[in-house]
């Protein structure tokens, strides 16, 4: 089995789930470039930016609950199944390799990865293990956790972040299809300097003079630097290069050895 890839999704919003559209079809199209290319996950270390805590915390449920934590979506949504189920081994692995993690059973799994997972591995026959989003660590500090936890590539884990590089929700254009110039603007300079790896673009990402407008709280973003983090310093692809409702970027990456015909 080749090392996994590292991955981070921009996920927007939960009706991302039941969407047929440029973006769903390219997480389709990825879950099955992985298996492919890398062969099958023995499961997902996942970061989403739902599970926001004061601290860092992992599950090691046999089986999570699929947390429905989103308010005011058609029916349809909430009758969605994704039942993965959990790996205790994994969630083991992380607290023995960063003792500032602990077992936490209050979440599950949420939004910010079933609605990703259900197109990228529809069969939900891969277990995934949820780490929380610390909101009181520093961008350096997450950055760190993921590259305390990359080996776990080698051994054929995913590892998977879920947000928005760009992402405030009290600056939404309704009917706007695209971005505002602030959020292109930032978009720009995150996504150019990922492509080039200089890593500490995004770490340092407070210094662009509208990153307070892209990211007012570090809940969706932490999880790119959760992935950057783990993905030692590889080649990043670039996808689903877009943005709606004018403040919120759907740009995504997978981080590998390996090129893919994404």
């Amino acid at each position: 089995m080749k090392k996994m890839p590292s991955i981070f999704f921009g996920h927007g919003s939960p009706m991302i789930a039941l969407e047929k559209n440029s973006n769903t079809k390219s997480f389709k199209k990825l879950g099955e470039l992985i298996i492919e290319h890398f062969g099958k996950p023995k499961a997902i270390l996942s970061m989403s930016a739902h599970w926001f805590t004061k601290g860092f915390y992992v599950q090691d449920q046999e089986k999570p609950e699929q947390i429905y934590d989103m308010y005011g979506f058609p029916d349809e949504l909430y009758a969605l199944s994704y039942p993965a189920s959990g790996d205790k081994k994994l969630a083991h692995k992380v607290l023995d390799l960063n003792s500032k993690v602990v077992i936490n059973y209050e979440w599950g799994i949420d939004h910010g990865i079933w609605t990703v997972l259900c197109h990228v591995f529809p069969e939900a026959d891969i277990p995934v293990v949820q780490i929380s989003t610390n909101g009181l660590a520093s961008p350096q500090e997450i950055y760190d956790l993921g590259a305390s936890l990359s080996f776990l590539r080698d051994e054929g884990y995913l590892v998977m972040g879920s947000g928005n590089l760009v992402h405030n929700l009290s600056e939404v254009e309704w009917g706007h299809k695209g971005g505002s110039k602030l959020t292109k603007s930032f978009d720009s300079y995150i996504v150019d300097g990922i492509e080039a790896r200089r890593y500490q673009i995004p770490v340092e990402y407070k210094e662009h003079p509208v990153a307070l407008y892209a990211a007012p709280y570090p809940d969706h973003y932490y999880p790119l630097l959760f992935a950057l983090g783990a993905s030692e310093g590889n080649k990043a692809q670039t996808f689903n290069r877009n943005y709606d409702l004018g403040s919120i970027s759907m740009s995504s990456f997978i981080l590998s050895d390996e090129k893919l015909p994404i």
